[in-house]
């Protein structure tokens, strides 16, 4: 929502001034096809040829999440930490138990009470891998850390690939803004016999080039690609969290204490309420004894 909103707010206040100003939109609306077929043609084309296949996917999909806001939600960081809790508590109480939700996490009675959690073969492969390594005797805190932080970067890379693939989209747009601008003074430079009322308007129409790839540049795609990165960096942070609560875990530390390590370090904003998520912890226990 906040997207539309500000998409919005910048067309209405750049084109709305211009019209307050005094301008005539019929120019801009006359070229406008013209210019953005060869500034976003060309913005287009470069995109596909400086990117693979599977940045190319991956923009695509981050456009639209753009709209939908961050994946993971206030209540998506309760339910992973009561979800963490019951795995970890098993694991201190009920190893052997333990097992059968780790070796076949789709048919866990567990993590079936999260639904999107449980669908999300990233979180479920991290959680259920770092608990076979432990049972493996691989349990070195500080080495699972280690390895958890170094899939988390190269996971974290990968992520922020469409966010420097548009970006890039957006150094470009000015310059191509430019060439389109070049090539409507070109256009104006043949007519140049035509009366000065006729010439102002082609070179208006040139200007616009110059105007959009800027524009577009700095109020659109420059501004979707700071959002993408920024709702990377989001899913990141819920990633790190099961690393923190599951590296705790291996020290040793008693379920509630590892739950506490995982809400302290969740962003501000996403962080359950200490009372709040006690409360649900106690309903956990209860259930499940």
């Amino acid at each position: 929502m906040g997207v539309i909103i500000g998409i919005v707010v910048i067309l209405a206040m750049v084109f709305g001034g211009y019209i307050l100003a005094g301008g005539k939109m019929g120019l801009i609306i006359k070229a406008l096809p013209f210019e953005m077929m060869m500034i976003g043609g060309a913005a287009v084309g470069a995109f596909i040829v400086s990117n693979d296949g599977g940045t190319i996917k991956a923009t695509l999909s981050d456009l639209g999440k753009l709209f939908k806001g961050p994946k993971w939600k206030k209540q998506d960081y309760t339910d992973l930490l009561c979800l963490l809790y019951e795995l970890v508590r098993m694991a201190q109480t009920e190893p052997l138990k333990l097992e059968e939700h780790v070796e076949n996490p789709h048919d866990s009675a567990i993590f079936n009470k999260y639904p999107k959690i449980s669908h999300d073969h990233h979180v479920v492969d991290m959680i259920c891998d770092t608990f076979r390594s432990a049972s493996m005797n691989y349990d070195d805190p500080h080495q699972v850390e280690d390895l958890l932080e170094k899939q988390l970067e190269a996971d974290h890379h990968h992520a922020m690939h469409a966010s420097h693939a548009l970006q890039s989209v957006a150094d470009a747009l000015p310059a191509l803004g430019i060439v389109a601008a070049v090539l409507g003074v070109i256009k104006t430079m043949g007519s140049i016999d035509q009366p000065p009322s006729v010439l102002g308007k082609m070179i208006g129409g040139a200007l616009v080039g110059t105007f959009l790839g800027v524009f577009l540049a700095y109020g659109i795609v420059g501004p979707f690609a700071t959002k993408s990165g920024l709702y990377a960096e989001q899913d990141h942070q819920f990633y790190k969290l099961i690393r923190d609560v599951l590296v705790a875990n291996l020290h040793k530390h008693a379920p509630n204490i590892c739950i506490e390590v995982g809400r302290q370090n969740a962003p501000r904003e996403m962080r359950p309420e200490f009372n709040e998520l006690e409360e649900q912890l106690k309903a956990l226990k209860s259930g499940a004894a």
